[in-house]
């Protein structure tokens, strides 16, 4: 039987109550530098997620889906690194580096959660471009606010109930033995790695689950460029070729960023993880989050005014 969510309160069938997170080196140098730079990246990261959220929530220009998609991205690329960053910097500063068997189960529920969103959401994207170059007259009625809010809903639900499936499953785990954890979070290989019980349903139902999850969307991207790519190859003038491109270059980028981080950690065999991973995990569970705001704002008129506007108002408009 699986534990409940409320069982995760207190300790689970192997009498464990807490872990230690020692970060990827116990080296107090390393991880005095260690602690400026993840910080560092922590408040970038904040920062420039809040400034797109804003922009895009008091810009009217900028009212429009494929807008409405990137706020909600943003969103949880800010959620997905303060799951898990604050928690890892008082680890890295304190002497204090335990968090509770119930922390760590909430930490890994909203850390598979807040991937599988990313994902979703990406691919949401991904289609709204696709309505948008390939059938440019329907796109009004094609992407309604409506059918917006329903594509939005239907990420967000089927994200949690990906992470709700693997934190229950990890109740079932029994951890006997070293209870630390050579990491900076509680990521589901690392805890498997610790598990003394018989992992094969976790690891199953994570292909199983993962293929639907991850490509599935995937593939639908893929076949959703294929088809952008043609309708950009039929554009008679090299300027609309450029112009039409330049509308997907900052997704395409996202997606090939996100996949990379994504596919050098989880395109193997659980026995394989090693520390070399772990730098691939902080690839994309920071670096990735930290990049989007820059890559989508970088050559992107529209929140280029967005933000003068946010920051300088009417003086902005007296400058353009």
């Amino acid at each position: 039987m699986l534990q409940t969510v409320g069982e995760m309160d207190g300790v689970n069938n192997s009498g464990v109550s807490e872990f230690l997170l020692l970060g990827i080196s116990e080296s107090p140098e390393q991880q005095r530098v260690q602690f400026w730079m993840f910080l560092s990246m922590y408040l970038v990261t904040v920062v420039g997620n809040v400034l797109i959220i804003l922009a895009i929530s008091f810009d009217p220009r900028l009212h429009a889906p494929m807008y409405f998609f990137l706020a909600n991205l943003s969103f949880t690329d800010h959620f997905f690194v303060t799951n898990t960053i604050p928690k890892m910097l008082v680890s890295l500063q304190s002497q204090n580096k335990a968090i509770s068997y119930a922390g760590c189960l909430t930490q890994l529920y909203f850390l598979v959660s807040l991937v599988a969103l990313d994902n979703l959401i990406l691919a949401t994207m991904a289609y709204d471009r696709y309505v948008a170059i390939c059938r440019p007259l329907h796109y009004t009625t094609a992407m309604s606010p409506g059918l917006c809010i329903l594509l939005l809903s239907l990420c967000w639900a089927l994200s949690a109930l990906y992470g709700l499936t693997h934190t229950l499953l990890m109740t079932r785990v029994t951890f006997c033995g070293s209870q630390k954890i050579h990491y900076i979070f509680c990521e589901m290989y690392v805890l498997l790695r610790l598990a003394c019980s018989n992992t094969q349903v976790n690891h199953t139902v994570l292909i199983a689950t993962g293929c639907f999850i991850f490509l599935t969307p995937l593939g639908f991207m893929i076949m959703s460029y294929v088809r952008i790519v043609r309708a950009i190859l039929r554009i008679p003038s090299a300027t609309g070729k450029y112009k039409a491109f330049s509308t997907c270059a900052s997704h395409l980028a996202v997606v090939s960023l996100f996949y990379g981080t994504l596919g050098m950690v989880y395109l193997q065999p659980l026995q394989t993880y090693s520390m070399k991973d772990s730098v691939a995990t902080v690839m994309y569970a920071v670096v990735t989050p930290m990049m989007n705001p820059f890559i989508y704002s970088l050559r992107n008129k529209d929140m280029h005014g967005a933000l003068g506007r946010l920051f300088l108002g009417k003086a902005f408009q007296r400058l353009t």
